[in-house]
């Protein structure tokens, strides 16, 4: 299945009428970290999903994944040392101290594997 281009003359050219998609994307931190990895390390992957018009599409599903598995190593790393609501009310600096410290390794961990990849 493909689609017939229509050409436009210029001159003595026949030049083809592209256009990129108008869908609309949400492209957060880890998406746009992403984009500038894509740019300066992995130069011909980055323009290939900007000839197909993938590119955003890509970026998104790169933002979504990785926000959603920070959150889930997270929670398992504060499950599995058992910080708890409760630790939350009674000493609220120290359970942010782990949690940060969670959220943290959770992000190297997914940058490495997924966005700098």
């Amino acid at each position: 299945m493909t689609e017939e281009i229509i050409y436009s003359r210029n001159g003595d050219y026949q030049i083809p009428n592209l256009t990129v998609p108008q869908e609309e994307y949400q492209i957060g931190k880890y998406g746009m970290m992403r984009k500038t990895y894509l740019k300066q390390y992995r130069r011909s992957l980055y323009s290939s999903l900007m000839i197909k018009g993938e590119l955003l599409s890509h970026l998104a599903e790169i933002d979504r994944t990785a926000t959603e598995q920070i959150q889930q190593i997270a929670s398992k790393m504060a499950e599995a040392e058992g910080v708890t609501e409760a630790m939350k009310v009674k000493y609220p600096m120290m359970w942010t101290g782990l949690m940060n410290n969670f959220l943290h390794s959770a992000k190297e961990t997914v940058l490495s594997e997924l966005v700098y990849s």
